[in-house]
């Protein structure tokens, strides 16, 4: 009785302990932001994005030079003009200002759309590479790399490159 008790627990350890290594071998990471910058479609958003937002810029830098013009302007006349004028040039000034207050928060709004837009099919191509290359190798877990503080695990970042044809 006692040697089946000893088997048992034996058996027992040998179980768990294989079962313990299948699943660490089933845990890989990848560095998934490192990957997503290597990818070529992502270059060319960030491109994109980049042109897209010089334009915004330009536009905005051009109509705070014309807001400024017209202050000097209005300052240079106003000693010459009536109170009632210079207060609806005060109240232009003013819903011009916040005109272009909107238009950055617009442009803003637009533009983190457009990245997201942009970079959504990017990173799902980067997931499902990523899911094909652990299901051909077995792996029930990949995890975050930049998030880990030990990885000893499999960097599955070689084999999703292949996969991308990186």
């Amino acid at each position: 009785m006692k040697h089946l008790k000893t088997l048992l627990f034996a058996t027992a350890l040998f179980i768990g302990a294989t079962s313990f290594t299948a699943a660490q071998s089933s845990i890989a990471h990848i560095d998934t932001q490192e990957l997503i910058k290597a990818m070529p479609e992502y270059k060319a958003a960030q491109a994109e994005i980049e042109k897209l937002g010089k334009t915004y810029q330009q536009t905005i830098e051009g109509s705070i030079k014309e807001l400024e013009t017209k202050l000097k302007q209005y300052d240079a006349e106003a000693p010459s003009q009536t109170q009632e004028e210079n207060q609806k040039r005060m109240q232009e000034v003013e819903e011009m200002k916040q005109s272009l207050g909107q238009y950055q928060q617009q442009a803003q709004q637009d533009l983190q759309k457009k990245e997201f837009d942009l970079l959504k099919p990017i990173t799902e191509k980067a997931k499902s590479a990523i899911e094909k290359v652990a299901t051909a190798q077995n792996i029930e877990y990949v995890l975050e790399a930049g998030g880990l503080i030990v990885a000893k695990g499999k960097d599955l970042m070689a084999d999703v490159k292949a996969e991308l044809g990186l």
